[in-house]
C-alpha cells in the first residue's frame, strides 16, 4: 500500500487548509514573534525534518501523521520563500525562478532514479525522500507565486485567490474531460494549491488598508489548525493503492 493518502475532494480541502495555514503559522513566527526570516526557517526546517523521518519510518500510512508532515512543509516554505525573496533581496520574480528550477530538478531526478513521479508509488524510504523534498519545494515556490501575483502584479489578495482559484478549475476541467496524464495534473494542482492558500491566509492576516481583513496571526492559525484536525479526525481516509497491488487484486 502507499504511504500517502487517496486523492479525493477531501485530500484538496484538507491541502488547502494546511497551506493556508502555513501561511498564517510561518507568518505569526517571523513577523508577529519578531525572529526573522532566517530563524523563522531554521525552526521549521527542523520540525520539516523531524516529521519527515518519522514519516519516512513509519510503517503504514497514518492520516495523522501524514497532515503534521505536510503543515510542516507548508510552514518552512512560507518562511524559505520570504527568506529568499526579500532577505536574499531577489526579489518574488527571482525567488519564483529559483524554486522553479528546484522543483523542476526534484522532480527530474526523481524520475531518472525511479523512473515514475506518481504518488501512487510512494510505498518505499528512497521514493518517500524524493516525494518530501518535491513538496518542499512545491510549497516554497507555490509561497512566492501567491506573493508576486498579489503584491507586484497588483492584483491584490482578492484577486489572488479568484486567478488561482480559477486556475484550479481549469486543471480540475483538464482532469475530467481531457486524456493528460494524471500525475502531471496532479502536481500542478498540488503547486497552484499551495498560492491559493498564501494568498488565503494574507488575505486574512494582513491590514485593512493592504486589502486584507486584519484578523490575528495566531488566531487564524488555530482556527485554520482545530478544521485541519477535525476533517482528519471525523472524516476517514485511505492510503492509496500501489500500482503493484493493483496488479495482484486484478
Amino acid at each position: 500500500m502507499s504511504k500517502v493518502p487517496q486523492v479525493t475532494v477531501l485530500f484538496w480541502i484538507i491541502k488547502i487548509l494546511c497551506t493556508t495555514l502555513g501561511e498564517t503559522g510561518g507568518d505569526a513566527v517571523t513577523m508577529s514573534m519578531n525572529l526573522g526570516y532566517l530563524v523563522g526557517t531554521l525552526i521549521f526546517a527542523a520540525f520539516f525534518v523531524v516529521f519527515v523521518c518519522a514519516q519516512v519510518y513509519a510503517k503504514k500510512f497514518h492520516p495523522l501523521l501524514y497532515w503534521i508532515t505536510i503543515i510542516a512543509t507548508t510552514t518552512v516554505g512560507t518562511t524559505m520563500a520570504d527568506f529568499s525573496d526579500r532577505s536574499l533581496g531577489i526579489g518574488y520574480a527571482g525567488g519564483s525562478l529559483l524554486l522553479l528550477g528546484l522543483l523542476m530538478a526534484s522532480l527530474g531526478l526523481w524520475y531518472w532514479t525511479m523512473g515514475s513521479v506518481s504518488v501512487d508509488t510512494v510505498s518505499t524510504p528512497k521514493v518517500e525522500v524524493f516525494y518530501w523534498v518535491t513538496i518542499m519545494f512545491s510549497q516554497t515556490l507555490g509561497t512566492a507565486l501567491g506573493d508576486w501575483t498579489a503584491d507586484s502584479e497588483g492584483l491584490g489578495y482578492g484577486g489572488g485567490v479568484v486567478f488561482f482559484g480559477a486556475l484550479l478549475v481549469v486543471v480540475a476541467a483538464l482532469h475530467f474531460w481531457t486524456k493528460i496524464s494524471k500525475t502531471v495534473l496532479f502536481w500542478a494542482a498540488f503547486i497552484l494549491t499551495r498560492p491559493l492558500g498564501a494568498v488565503v491566509g494574507d488575505l486574512l492576516d494582513k491590514p485593512l488598508s493592504d486589502g486584507g481583513l486584519n484578523l490575528s496571526r495566531y488566531s487564524a492559525s488555530a482556527v485554520l489548525l482545530i478544521l485541519v484536525f477535525a476533517f482528519i479526525l471525523i472524516l476517514p481516509q485511505k492510503a492509496g493503492k500501489h500500482p503493484s497491488t493493483e496488479e495482484k487484486a486484478g
